[in-house]
């Protein structure tokens, strides 16, 4: 299967959601990792697994499937951590804590809430982060995971293993409708994230996964403009001394 194939699984899936009306705003999904019917009880599904349970730090995109989750967690007492778009800031994650929130919760969940309520910090502030929370397009049982094609969760992801905050063995979740857990091959690179857990609002999959997680930021994959773009990591890379960009 050629990489080329992602937007066509995209397409497809953004599609079925909406011929199945089973889509929520934001519409039209086009772009988006899509929100969906039955988010609420996927947020659900999750939070009976012992991975969840045993989570106090969460890192979790900001998309509107995702909000349940976030709303969840911060209400379990658990800290959030959040991207900030594109990681355009140098302070590059808002940081969600319930004990500061109070009655503002719910608010802090939503992406405009948690822009207006959140701590701004440096991704070196993250700690040890439990458990990571991404947005999918699509998904198959195996672990593989299709994003809405910006790649900005796997970055994320990379560097907080480059700053020590993830590893190997941190778990990775989504959640997503049935309909985007497709029973079919799809394509992954070294530096796509794979996944552990996929909650439905049917079922959790443990899933079958053998791709190892990014080690770190693939420095050789980034141009200078993209290093210009997020001063984070080209403070990271003159601190570390890393390969020079591509041209």
């Amino acid at each position: 299967m050629r990489a080329s194939d992602k937007q066509e699984i995209r397409e497809r899936v953004w599609a079925l959601l909406t011929a199945r009306r089973v889509a929520r705003f934001p519409l039209p999904l086009a772009d988006r990792i899509p929100n969906f019917a039955g988010a609420e009880r996927a947020a659900e599904r999750l939070a009976e697994t012992p991975e969840w349970k045993a989570a106090t730090r969460l890192k979790c995109n900001p998309d509107a499937a995702q909000r349940p989750v976030r709303l969840r967690a911060l209400r379990e007492g658990k800290l959030v951590f959040m991207a900030v778009p594109r990681l355009r800031e140098e302070r590059c994650f808002l940081r969600l804590d319930p004990a500061k929130l109070g009655h503002r919760v719910a608010e802090a969940a939503t992406i405009a809430g948690a822009a207006r309520l959140g701590a701004p910090v440096p991704p070196e502030s993250l700690g040890a982060i439990d458990l990571v929370i991404v947005g999918s397009v699509a998904v198959s049982p195996d672990g593989a995971r299709v994003g809405k094609g910006g790649g900005y969760s796997d970055l994320e992801f990379a560097l907080a293993r480059e700053l020590g905050a993830v590893g190997e063995d941190t778990p990775v979740a989504t959640t997503v409708h049935e309909l985007q857990m497709l029973d079919e091959p799809l394509p992954m690179t070294d530096h796509d994230v794979p996944l552990d857990l996929i909650a439905t609002p049917e079922r959790v999959t443990r899933t079958r996964r053998t791709l190892p997680k990014p080690k770190g930021i693939r420095w050789e994959e980034l141009s200078p403009a993209q290093l210009a773009a997020m001063p984070v990591l080209a403070r990271l890379r003159r601190r570390r001394g890393g390969p020079r960009p591509v041209a």
